[in-house]
């Protein structure tokens, strides 16, 4: 998996810090056995509580370990335009699993419409064909 430099870093310096002997895992709970995604989800939400004072608007808002992925592959998405690298960093082995980012990013979007001429248009009215009008009825 792809890490910033800062992150390896921090990563090392975790890793250097733990007992040994413990769990493979990298994050350990505080018996020293792996973390499980619920107790990531309760550290993850002790720490948006802690920001919220800071900047009120995250109270507010529903951040989860799938929110934080999801940010960063639209991140990744909006900066390099390539799904094949946001499927690359998610690990998805195919880039339809990654497809969804694309329908999600409105920027995206938006430039498809912009190079898409406007279909034409003409003038008129609309008459109903019988047939519709029939099957209204039966309704």
């Amino acid at each position: 998996m792809p890490l910033w430099r800062e992150t390896a870093t921090a990563l090392r310096a975790w890793l250097a810090q733990r007992p040994a002997g413990q769990a493979t895992e990298v994050f350990l709970n505080a018996r020293g056995t792996a973390m499980t995604r619920s107790g990531f989800e309760y550290i993850l939400e002790k720490h948006v509580q802690t920001a919220a004072q800071t900047c009120p608007s995250l109270s507010t808002k529903s951040i989860s370990p799938h929110c934080l992925r999801h940010s960063c592959a639209m991140t990744i998405l909006q900066s390099t335009g390539d799904i094949r690298k946001v499927a690359l960093w998610l690990g998805h082995a195919s880039t339809q699993t990654t497809e969804m980012y694309l329908r999600a990013d409105t920027t995206t979007l938006l430039e498809v419409m912009n190079s898409t001429p406007p279909p034409t248009l003409r003038k008129g009215h609309f008459r109903q064909p019988d047939q519709l009008i029939a099957l209204l009825r039966k309704q």
